[in-house]
């Protein structure tokens, strides 16, 4: 009988540079590089949600890249914390979303996209961990996923405020170019990320 074990772990980029040795992911780091990761991470997606690039039909913003860039780099459990701590920031009244803040944002049109936020993350994370980060074609294909968990989840929440039908129309169709165009970015950044982290390790 063939011995079948679960695929092996692999640590994060973000591990991979500030780590101390090759320990598992998440658990080679100190607490304070946690905590500083985490820091840069918050601050990462509140700049992002209040930059807006001329781009069409929409102005584009990074945001939905730096969350699917958190999750690959940061791993599931560091990205999955970050970027709840970043809602849980937004939650307390922090001016950290697009437009407003506190407990009643989530309620709003965009509350689906921001549980989607998390949940791509999470995804994204378990994805890196088995070494999804680390090619074009892989990153390429996590990075469809965590787009279409965002999608998913932020026009379920929209329909029930607008329609399927209008929910669709304005909450995916205007966004799929520039969507496309941070996929391309990520595709490209990840695993030229990772062949610099290889060669500063050997």
């Amino acid at each position: 009988m063939n011995d079948i074990t679960a695929p092996a772990k692999i640590t994060p980029l973000a591990t991979a540079l500030m780590a101390r040795g090759g320990g598992d992911a998440d658990t080679s780091m100190t607490l304070m590089a946690q905590i500083c990761l985490l820091v840069c991470g918050v601050v990462a997606l509140a700049v992002s949600a209040h930059v807006k690039i001329p781009f069409y039909p929409v102005p584009l913003t990074m945001q939905t890249l730096v969350v699917l860039l958190i999750g690959m780099a940061y791993g599931s459990r560091l990205g999955g914390a970050t970027v709840l701590a970043y809602l849980g920031a937004g939650a307390a009244g922090a001016p950290v979303f697009a437009s407003g803040a506190g407990i009643l944002y989530f309620a709003g049109p965009t509350g689906g996209y921001l549980a989607g936020f998390f949940i791509a993350t999470i995804v994204l994370g378990f994805l890196a961990e088995r070494g999804w980060a680390r090619s074009f074609v892989t990153t390429a294909l996590s990075m469809l996923i965590g787009i279409a968990i965002i999608y998913a989840c932020g026009v379920t929440w929209l329909s029930q405020l607008i329609g399927l039908e209008k929910a669709v129309s304005f909450g995916i169709l205007p966004f799929l170019y520039g969507d496309a165009l941070k996929l391309v970015i990520a595709s490209l950044g990840m695993p030229l990320a990772w062949s610099f982290v290889n060669k500063m390790m050997k």
